[in-house]
């Protein structure tokens, strides 16, 4: 008989992550169309913990790319008594593989920013493939961020502190819109939070291999993934697709949060070293016994409240005057 696998989890997640993938839909298995996976995410069964409460939240739409449908959003403000301004204000990009999910789904995340940084959340509910197939989520990305920087002043923040951020698909999105941004001469991003991002979709690091399985994200739903996203005949070198591979010159300072048992880990860790050499100035903030989507349970694991901690003091940090009590960085999972 051979011995069981290891198991490199931190040793008070493996309950967490047995739960989340018995609720979760078998992509790429049993599971094949992406409407049917949205429908059994939508019915599995909610959070039994409160979310974090802000000051208000309002459900809007805003105009969506040139020909484009107009697009859903949800903006979290905090309480004014517990966050005067000057505020951030952060453009935030859910994860789901650009497939699934949508701001129910990180309601909390988005919350949590908003919170721990004092700064206005824009969530952004962007067209999902196969039925809007690449490049649509980026081209509804970069018009979300446009519209926040040109209504700043209405959202009550601060117009050098425009924040974009995103996990996972959404950490792709996040970096792709900063090189559109810096393309097209604006709008000025002061940071790019990045948690455990998609940055090269050829999916061929080790820990694309080493994290295959086991770990809740599996290499066979990154593979379903990339097919919605970018069809049977997509290109994945594309440095909007895989930003890894594009041009870092003159982007935006970053903020890299990167989870040891992810497949995404390594590809993650590639792009702050690569942002990094380019002169870009990069924090980052690492947990090797953490899995991909830890970052939505900061009410359950220690590490989940302090990746959210480095990522809320760096986006603080983009306000003048306001200043955060020290400074991200590697932390033991």
């Amino acid at each position: 008989m051979s011995p069981a696998p290891e198991d490199r989890l931190a040793p008070d997640v493996r309950a967490l992550v047995d739960a989340m993938t018995a609720f979760f839909p078998d992509l790429g298995g049993a599971v094949t169309d992406a409407a049917e996976a949205r429908r059994t995410l939508a019915a599995s069964p909610a959070s039994p913990l409160p979310p974090p409460v802000v000051g208000s939240v309002e459900d809007r739409d805003i105009p969506g790319p040139a020909g484009a449908p107009r697009i859903p959003v949800r903006i979290y403000r905090p309480d004014p008594d517990d966050a005067p301004g000057p505020r951030p204000t952060v453009v935030f990009l859910h994860g789901g593989g650009w497939a699934i999910c949508g701001l129910d789904s990180h309601d909390s995340t988005a919350r949590g920013l908003c919170r721990e940084a004092g700064a206005v959340v824009v969530s952004v509910d962007y067209r999902l493939a196969p039925e809007s197939p690449f490049p649509a989520a980026v081209d509804d990305a970069y018009a979300a961020l446009c519209w926040a920087a040109d209504h700043h002043a209405a959202l009550g923040g601060d117009a050098d502190a425009l924040v974009v951020a995103g996990d996972s698909a959404g950490g792709n999105l996040a970096a792709v819109v900063c090189l559109l941004a810096r393309d097209r001469g604006g709008p000025r991003i002061a940071l790019q939070a990045l948690v455990y991002p998609a940055t090269d979709a050829h999916q061929s690091t080790e820990s694309f291999a080493r994290n295959a399985d086991r770990y809740f994200l599996t290499a066979a739903h990154c593979r379903w993934f990339a097919e919605q996203y970018l069809g049977p005949d997509g290109d994945r070198s594309h440095p909007h697709v895989s930003p890894l591979l594009a041009d870092l010159a003159s982007l935006p300072p970053a903020h890299v949060v990167t989870a040891g048992c992810d497949p995404l880990c390594d590809e993650g860790l590639a792009y702050a070293r690569a942002l990094r050499e380019v002169g870009v100035e990069v924090t980052e903030s690492h947990f090797p016994g953490m899995f991909h989507g830890f970052f939505g349970f900061p009410e359950l694991l220690d590490d989940a409240r302090t990746a959210l901690a480095d990522v809320a003091k760096a986006i603080v940090s983009t306000v003048s005057g306001r200043k955060n009590d020290g400074e991200p960085g590697g932390h033991a999972g």
